[in-house]
């Protein structure tokens, strides 16, 4: 669950704290392009406000229009689809063909909100089942797995931290960073064994370790939801991080430092710690898009860019500094 979707179950809580009728929307399927993914949220009230999306505002209009009817006030959930024929798809403004699934949930005390957020309060993550044929929902812990599924009889979503980004080294770099990793809602550990860098590090909501940084790792178990990030610069803790990534189903890892010293690093992981030559394949290096960036947080950004490609899939290509490329078109360069 992202950030945008917790601002929507608080303000569900406090619009049913201010006795209003209220109902959460769920998305389930999409079909061709959807601003958001599923599992994603939007709340309507009564009285036609709605927070959160689900499509670029048609759909939203649509739900904000029955809901002031009290169409959607049935006492039981419902699914819905938007888009299913041509006509419908241009209305609601999906690509011809394209579908948008909804399931939408009455909130009433059964629907359990504010216990579900005492929960992601505590950094819990949680396994949310909904019973449609009454409404009833059961919390309970989320194991491994976090698909969204919905069946005849239920529906099943995962709540709480679950991208999770592991750096090590805590200096100023680490700062930047992990404050807009925690802003993406990444859960965030620093592991740095120095008093001098670590002594003062204080992000809200980013856990400290003082662990080596392989053993920090072996405990963590980084899976394919995890990304690994070494900024120290120091081999004897970047290398021992790298060893242990790089043999986990992590989907990203990265270094900090120059092509030469990737080079040498790559040699050093070779020789002494075994990695092969398919493993050092998936290390980023220098780590972050090539983006200019020179400062501190402008590295962070670029960090950040990188991992939330390789997230999502996208390849971004070498970049081409403007100043060649407008040579390149003006002939001045073969």
């Amino acid at each position: 669950m992202d950030n945008v979707d917790l601002q929507v179950l608080k303000q569900v809580s406090s619009w049913g704290a201010a006795g209003r009728k209220v109902v959460l929307a769920t998305t389930t399927r999409t079909w061709g392009s959807a601003p958001r993914p599923p599992g994603s949220v939007v709340a309507i009230c009564d009285d036609g406000r709605i927070v959160g999306s689900v499509s670029g505002g048609c759909i939203e209009d649509d739900l904000i229009d029955k809901a002031r009817e009290g169409v959607l006030v049935s006492g039981k959930p419902q699914v819905v689809r938007y888009g299913i024929d041509a006509d419908a798809a241009h209305r609601f403004g999906l690509p011809c063909g394209g579908l948008i699934e909804l399931v939408l949930e009455p909130v009433l005390p059964r629907t359990r909100v504010d216990e579900l957020l005492e929960r992601l309060g505590r950094g819990e993550r949680v396994r949310r089942v909904l019973t449609l044929a009454s409404g009833e929902v059961v919390l309970e812990p989320a194991g491994d797995a976090d698909e969204l599924e919905l069946t005849e009889t239920t529906l099943v979503t995962h709540h709480g931290p679950h991208w999770r980004m592991v750096i090590i080294g805590a200096g100023q770099m680490t700062l930047y960073l992990a404050q807009m990793a925690r802003t993406l809602n990444y859960d965030v550990v620093v592991c740095d064994p120095r008093e001098e860098y670590a002594g003062e590090f204080n992000v809200d909501g980013v856990t400290l370790s003082r662990e080596m940084p392989d053993d920090l790792l072996v405990a963590l178990k980084p899976d394919g939801h995890t990304a690994v990030i070494a900024l120290t610069h120091d081999p004897k803790l970047d290398d021992l991080a790298l060893m242990e990534a790089l043999g986990s189903p992590a989907f990203y890892v990265g270094a900090i430092g120059s092509r030469a010293n990737q080079a040498k690093r790559k040699a050093r992981l070779t020789e002494h710690f075994g990695i092969t030559e398919a493993q050092l394949a998936r290390l980023h290096g220098p780590v972050g898009l090539k983006n200019g960036a020179r400062t501190p947080p402008e590295i962070a950004v670029s960090i950040l860019a990188e991992v939330t490609a390789v997230r999502y899939g996208y390849r971004i290509p070498e970049p081409v500094a403007v100043t060649a490329a407008v040579r390149v078109a003006a002939g001045c360069v073969s």
